[in-house]
């Protein structure tokens, strides 16, 4: 594992971290070759215009302040002189602003030139990184003017009086605290590392940037010149979302925009945001004035990530770094404010038609083949399944349905047993009958209503009290109703409850929360729809389909209560236990990233603004948590099913927490001042 050796240059005062997001630019300035000084007067331009954003870090092209295409002018010393003389003027010219930013140049170190970025705030050079690969082929050939960082001797280097780190193995640090502009005793400001690198680097085997990582760097920096051919933008793309992905960091990139010399080959400008192997923001490419990228880095969800994952700090050779500790400058959007980044409403569906589509293939593909294999392995040849005329009862029974296909088991031996009770509809009663009817499945109708009016006598029960002992005795009828007939049978209960069903507990202990087989369970409400829409339009016939699109029109429902008195649904879902497009958004907020709950908040405001006030959202988070605290003995025994997508509730697999632990932290903290 990494040495760290501390230099301590600028006492921190913190920021306001926004939740853990810190606020990024990538910049292309206007740029004339050579001539420092215009340079130095474009880069201070954007370094104050991003500063006014709200930024807090800005990076700036690889040689940004002579320009990257010199070539033999890199060997005039007027020309280094003038980069050191830009470098100050950026410096001096931006020595009231609290930001952040990166800029490139040539500097001459040990009798070598160097290929360096220059990192300012507050008119001071905190450090500077150079270049460590060098390429010397086709159209670039860097080696006949730069050293590779990895041959300085140097530490530090004297830069206008003054001693500055100079070194491939710096990184800058700067830990949570107090300001003006954040509360004291915020506890989420965590600790923020940058490190960088410089254009080639980042097209090694290894690139310093996973060093850098594995040192504790959550933001990485590289200043770029990269050229314009035919698909090279696709593959930079792609470079970064994995180097991001593969260093779980925030990754900003930007590079030489049209400026440059054209004698031979021709720049876009191309800049790119990633977050752990994603894209926030990109820019356009060819643009004629300069322009920035901006973007946000959540930095609480990088480090819990890490933190999950315990193979990120194996295996990686002993490597020192110094930590150069600096003040980070509070972003000015308050948190009642928009983020830049986008917040997705619905995390666990794809908004782009194409990405669901795959997104729905697949998951069919794992649910099936992990039906296959129980099948296959206890040998037998029959399935029961409940179907209510609900979405998730019709997903399962696809899913079973397209099994037995693939098996080459008849689908009659699926046995589709519909259990009228209390609150069943004409609507969801036909529903079944003709979903039932369109797989050709083996069917059978069992009404429930004698059954548990003879159970209330035999408790003592009023009949006419609708409590919950009304509402799980029919639940616990029908599941023991499928039990019995898969016993007579030889064959499988298939379960059909799903993961934010799991996650509220809106199920019945030994009723519908008990399966052989739970094929749902991995996959949210959200995406349940979009999986029997899906199932429509691409693996079932038109007499199925249209059934299906009956069932997606009809609300969520247990039907455990008596129809009103026009006879259509009186018990819905949503209007108990809240939106389930919104308990799925803080489910997977406060399992995928561990956020906190005023950050789910923050972000749940965001995602829906314009669809729920966040008294509303508020309130449905309370529910949230304490429900999601109080039923976690449901989930303690769970039946086995297929993991489908990065969150699980198994209590075997991803999700182990004591049934009896206190929601009362996570919702004292909701209601602390924003």
């Amino acid at each position: 594992m990494f040495q760290m050796k501390c230099t301590s240059m600028n006492r921190i005062a913190g920021g306001n971290m926004n939740f853990g997001f810190i606020k990024v630019a990538a910049a292309v300035p206007e740029l004339k070759i050579a001539d420092c000084s215009f340079n130095a007067g474009k880069i201070t331009e954007m370094i104050r215009e991003a500063e006014n954003d709200g930024v807090q870090m800005v990076v700036f092209p690889e040689l940004s302040l002579t320009a990257y295409s010199c070539g033999d002018l890199f060997q005039q010393q007027l020309l280094l002189q003038g980069a050191l003389t830009g470098l100050k003027q950026a410096a001096e010219s931006t020595a009231d602003l609290d930001i952040v930013a990166i800029a490139g140049l040539p500097l001459q170190v040990d009798n070598q030139l160097f290929n360096c970025a220059a990192v300012l705030q507050k008119g001071e050079i905190l450090g500077i990184v150079p270049k460590t690969y060098i390429p010397g082929y086709k159209e670039f050939y860097e080696e006949r003017w730069f050293a590779s960082g990895r041959n300085a001797e140097s530490l530090f280097v004297e830069l206008f009086g003054k001693k500055v780190p100079f070194g491939t193995d710096l990184l800058f640090e700067a830990k949570g605290g107090s300001s003006a502009n954040s509360k004291a005793s915020d506890p989420f400001t965590p600790t923020v590392c940058f490190g960088i690198e410089i254009c080639e680097d980042l097209w090694a085997p290894v690139p310093p940037s996973s060093y850098q990582a594995i040192a504790g760097a959550t933001i990485l920096f590289n200043l770029s010149a990269s050229n314009e051919i035919i698909g090279k933008s696709d593959y930079r793309r792609d470079l970064v979302k994995q180097q991001s992905g593969k260093c779980i960091a925030g990754y900003i990139y930007t590079s030489s925009g049209v400026d440059e010399s054209t004698t031979d080959v021709v720049y876009g400008g191309h800049s790119l945001i990633a977050e752990n192997g994603g894209i926030l923001a990109e820019s356009e490419r060819f643009l004629r004035k300069g322009h920035r990228t901006i973007s946000e880095i959540d930095v609480q969800k990088l480090l819990n990530d890490r933190i999950k994952d315990t193979s990120f700090m194996e295996g990686v050779p002993e490597r020192s770094f110094r930590k150069i500790e600096f003040t980070l400058g509070a972003s000015h959007t308050a948190r009642s404010e928009a983020l830049s980044r986008h917040i997705e409403p619905h995390p666990f569906v794809p908004s782009d038609e194409a990405a669901r589509d795959m997104r729905c293939k697949e998951i069919f593909a794992i649910q099936t083949a992990g039906l296959a294999k129980r099948i296959v392995h206890t040998g037998v040849k029959n399935a029961v399944i409940g179907i209510s005329g609900g979405l998730d009862s019709t997903l399962a029974l696809i899913v079973t349905a397209k099994t037995f296909e693939m098996l080459g088991i008849p689908g009659e031996n699926i046995t589709a047993v519909t259990m009228p009770g209390f609150g069943t509809t004409d609507a969801t009663y036909d529903n079944a009958i003709q979903l039932i009817q369109s797989f050709k499945a083996g069917f059978r109708e069992i009404n429930i209503k004698q059954a548990c009016l003879q159970h209330f006598e035999d408790i003592g029960h009023d009949p006419s009290i609708h409590d919950v002992t009304y509402e799980n005795v029919q639940a616990r009828e029908r599941t023991q109703i499928l039990m019995d007939i898969a016993n007579k049978q030889g064959g499988l209960v298939i379960g059909t409850g799903d993961l934010s069903e799991l996650a509220l507990g809106w199920c019945t202990y030994n009723g519908d929360h008990m399966s052989m087989y739970s094929v749902n369970c991995g996959i949210p409400k959200t995406l349940v729809k979009y999986l029997v829409r899906w199932a429509a339009d691409h693996v079932t016939e038109e007499k199925t389909a249209e059934v299906l699109l009956r069932i997606l029109d009809t609300p969520i429902t247990p039907e455990l209560l008596p129809p009103d008195a026009s006879g259509k649904i009186q018990q819905k879902t949503e209007d108990i236990v809240g939106p389930y497009e919104l308990h799925d958004f803080f489910l997977y907020h406060t399992l995928r990233y561990g956020a906190p709950p005023r950050k789910v908040l923050f972000l749940a405001k965001q995602a829906f603004a314009g669809s729920y006030e966040e008294e509303i959202i508020k309130a449905w988070l309370k529910v949230f948590y304490k429900r999601f605290f109080s039923q976690q003995f449901k989930r303690s025994c769970l039946p086995d099913g297929p993991k489908v997508g990065t969150i699980s509730l198994s209590p075997r697999g991803d999700w182990r927490m004591p049934s009896d632990a206190a929601a009362d932290l996570w919702l004292r903290e909701m209601e602390q001042e924003m």
